[in-house]
């Protein structure tokens, strides 16, 4: 992912922020998939001490958090707070256009899980942990 630090242009697939700093905003997309069950963007999972939140653009995004499932359109948002089991999908076959707004330990994690070799449940247990997140 391209990181800027101060920009006046469009996201578009870049991230506001460093990394370093408390938070991060970065523009996400979703192709759409089949009809069927949910393909999710994210496996279920929680950070013990982060917050997540994310604001459609365009289309519409289904974020699962605790017990219920709540529907984004565009010009809506969720937050998810910390310690709360939460995954996400685009729930139609049109695209979706989201910002995911994270903190630096989120973002890292995320650049991390983007960079490995290998995605065994095990590897992606240790990797979460590592950023006192769990998946579960």
């Amino acid at each position: 992912m391209e990181t800027n630090l101060l920009t006046a242009s469009p996201l578009a697939g870049k991230v506001l922020g460093s990394g370093q700093g408390n938070f991060v905003i970065a523009e996400w997309q979703d192709p759409g998939a089949p009809p069927g069950p949910p393909r999710y963007i994210a496996p279920l999972h929680l950070h013990h001490g982060d917050d997540e939140a994310w604001y459609v653009l365009e289309g519409s995004l289904c974020v699962r958090s605790g017990d219920s499932v709540i529907e984004a359109k565009a010009g809506s948002g969720v937050l998810v707070p910390k310690g709360t089991p939460h995954t996400y999908w685009n729930p139609t076959p049109q695209k979706t256009r989201y910002l995911l707004i994270m903190t630096s330990t989120i973002y890292t994690l995320i650049r991390e899980i983007h960079g490995m070799d290998e995605r065994t449940p095990e590897k992606m247990k240790e990797l979460f942990a590592k950023y006192h997140s769990a998946l579960l």
